[in-house]
């Protein structure tokens, strides 16, 4: 699939540029198999890069303006290395100008260039194109200035370039996008960046999202109220247990010992927070174990949670997990991402995809209205210099 892409992008330097590429890059998108919502509950996450990436061509200009095209938007700009980098008005632009100069500002020389870029991330699907554009322009500027930054510090650029365009990211997107290695997962502390990968290979099943298309405008209100309702209620928690300095050390007995002291919202958020963090670690266990039918057994239960106690889901997911359920050759699934809207994850045996596919779209055209939409992925590779 990706050759096609690395093709097309590579020709189409050549046909604007006259010259091959100098460096080529492969930057991925990712998913997160489980663990929602707990990176800023001092949880862990479990993200892995995927098949679906965006491409890059770049070559040296022997100038000080860069010219970058877009090439599924059809549109291109240049900027001068030389002057002040600022917020522009066209917003695709400000994710490569974020990392120019997160570049500048960590005291990097480097010169003009030419680049041009094209994905197969279904954009707006949850699945982090914005960090594949950061951490691939940051790898190629480097490959290509023999600058030396390590991964760690790429992500770290790529999550500042995001938050210099306004988006306050976690670690987490970039972080897998430069990690990422094929049938690995990435047990990530977001906090210390500590790190260790654990194997997914899915033997029997294939990993499909299906996107519901819709995104319900409840998210940013609703997930800073999440933060605070959890602030609460670890407060309470270390009245009661000193010894607990985090969710992390915290077990869901000490928690419903002190049930009748909390808010019963917040302790439904705490309870999920405290489960979660349990899951990602039981998760870890099945992939090395092989278990798979154990993992999709977590992502019901994780999406249970997600629903009924962050309450972070919506009908359109809700609906397709129940469907999910209630169908045998689905192992798992829950829904991916901040909630409200987005994608749901699926563990669906294999030889069954296709008719899965046509079952869910015509029940979930039924009841919504809507077209679903699917994707099927892979674990992969992290950003790679071909």
């Amino acid at each position: 699939m990706n050759d096609i892409l690395i093709h097309d992008t590579t020709a189409f330097f050549e046909k604007s540029f006259g010259s091959s590429p100098q460096k080529t890059v492969l930057s991925p998108g990712r998913i997160n198999i489980i663990g929602e919502h707990i990176d800023y509950n001092d949880g862990y996450v479990l993200p892995a890069a995927i098949d679906k990436v965006i491409c890059f061509a770049f070559e040296k200009n022997n100038t000080k303006k860069s010219k970058i095209i877009a090439i599924d938007l059809n549109e291109e700009f240049v900027v001068d290395l030389t002057q002040e980098i600022k917020l522009s008005d066209v917003v695709w632009t400000n994710y490569i100008l974020g990392v120019i100069k997160q570049l500048q500002d960590n005291g990097f020389s480097f010169e003009g260039f030419n680049c041009v870029f094209s994905s197969n991330i279904p954009v707006g699907s949850g699945l982090s194109s914005s960090a594949a554009l950061e951490c691939g322009m940051l790898f190629g500027i480097a490959a290509l200035f023999d600058l030396t930054i390590t991964k760690v510090d790429i992500a770290l650029m790529g999550q500042k370039a995001e938050h210099w365009v306004g988006i306050n990211c976690g670690i987490m997107d970039q972080f897998s996008s430069v990690h990422g290695i094929e049938d690995k997962v990435i047990k990530l502390d977001c906090n210390t960046l500590e790190f260790e990968y654990h194997d997914a290979n899915f033997k029997d099943y294939s990993l499909i999202l299906m996107d519901s298309n819709v995104k319900h405008s409840l998210f940013t209100s609703e997930y800073n109220t999440r933060r605070l309702e959890c602030e609460e209620g670890l407060s309470i928690i270390k009245k009661h247990f000193p010894e607990v300095k985090s969710f992390r050390n915290c077990t869901e007995e000490q928690l419903l010992s002190i049930q009748g002291k909390m808010n019963p919202t917040v302790f439904k958020r705490v309870h999920f927070v405290i489960k979660e963090i349990n899951r990602v670690i039981k998760a870890c266990e099945a992939l090395d174990n092989g278990n798979i039918e154990l993992l999709g057994a977590l992502l019901f239960e994780t999406h249970y949670g997600l629903s009924q106690e962050y309450e972070v889901s919506c009908a359109e997911l809700d609906m397709l997990v129940d469907t999910a359920k209630a169908d045998d050759s689905v192992i798992g699934s829950r829904l991916m991402g901040g909630g409200f809207g987005g994608c749901t994850i699926n563990l669906i045996k294999k030889g069954c995809e296709n008719e899965a596919k046509r079952k869910f779209s015509n029940l979930y055209l039924d009841t919504f209205g809507i077209e679903l939409k699917f994707y099927d992925v892979k674990i992969s590779n992290g950003t790679t210099l071909l």
